[in-house]
């Protein structure tokens, strides 16, 4: 019998599309890549095959999750199987490198960015980008890894040479434009099937904990935005009447790069410029933000794949 596969590293986060699948009757398997073995002389399984590896599986001691999917979709590819975020969609997960160089052959603007391996050519980055406040964040990151929050060049330099210095996962640094927003919240655009479905404003009020889901928790507290809110407020929220004339350029954007399933996270500066600078291909969903609002983007995930079967 054919099945939905789903190819993942993190139990936490499959539990509701499982349970959206159960509510179809769905067939399904889990696929749990932090390790194993493939014959790559035998023939995969029929079915679709749905990839949710996420950049921080490292996070959860599953160092070459990614590597070893990339392994599977390979050979799934290969023999023609269905694939739902295939090669193309995990490269762009494990590196924000090669998100911004999609993101800009679409047209799509990101902040300046200089990436550097070693701790010289950070200070030097640092230094050739001109900017009197900036972010540093991981390459392959996830969950707001490595990103804080800088004012001067010797503050990153005591960041480097002290104690809490984060080396990233693939040695790759990120220096990044800081973009100063009016207010602390970014917004995600979440897209199935390559179509737009909603966006959720994140507060980030708190910190870059920007997983909105129910498993994750915030533990990061630098922040990209300046201020704090006026009053408490849901940390997720999702927008109503809300589909700015970028969205045709995400849409384009994935379908170039063979992305079904995306989070597109963007945030506004004081003159109203709109700045990409994330794109979860392994995204997830915060159930209260979803009640309130009456969308279900977990139904509406399993619903496309049942309709691949």
């Amino acid at each position: 019998m054919k099945k939905i596969y789903v190819l993942h590293e993190n139990n936490e986060w499959t539990i509701h599309l499982q349970k959206r699948l159960d509510e179809l009757s769905l067939p399904y398997e889990l696929w749990h890549l932090d390790e194993g073995k493939i014959d790559l002389s035998s023939e995969p399984p029929l079915g679709v095959f749905y990839n949710r590896i996420s950049a921080s599986s490292h996070t959860r001691d599953h160092r070459y999750a990614p590597e070893f999917t990339e392994a599977v979709l390979a050979w799934l590819e290969k023999h023609n199987r269905i694939v739902i975020n295939g090669t193309r969609a995990l490269r762009l997960e494990v590196s924000k490198v090669n998100q911004y160089m999609a993101l800009n052959a679409a047209g799509i603007a990101t902040p300046k960015t200089i990436a550097a391996v070693g701790k010289k050519h950070i200070i030097e980055a640092a230094e050739s980008l001109g900017m009197d406040s900036f972010i540093t964040k991981h390459n392959r990151a996830g969950k707001g890894q490595g990103v804080q929050l800088f004012h001067s060049v010797q503050a990153l330099q005591d960041y480097l040479d002290g104690p809490l210095f984060d080396d990233p996962v693939d040695g790759i640094t990120l220096i990044q434009q800081y973009i100063k927003a009016p207010e602390p919240y970014i917004i995600r655009h979440e897209f199935i099937n390559g179509k737009f479905f909603y966006a959720v404003r994140v507060d980030t009020s708190e910190g870059f904990e920007l997983c909105p889901a129910d498993a994750c928790s915030i533990d990061d507290m630098f922040c990209p935005t300046d201020g704090a809110s006026s009053a408490p407020k849901a940390k997720f929220e999702i927008l109503t009447n809300y589909r700015p004339d970028f969205i045709d350029a995400y849409e384009a954007f994935l379908a170039d790069n063979n992305v079904k399933v995306a989070g597109i996270e963007a945030i506004q500066d004081e003159d109203g410029n709109v700045y990409t600078y994330d794109v979860n291909t392994n995204t997830n969903y915060n159930s209260d933000a979803e009640n309130v609002a009456g969308k279900f983007a977990m139904l509406e995930l399993a619903r496309y794949l049942g309709s691949l079967l």
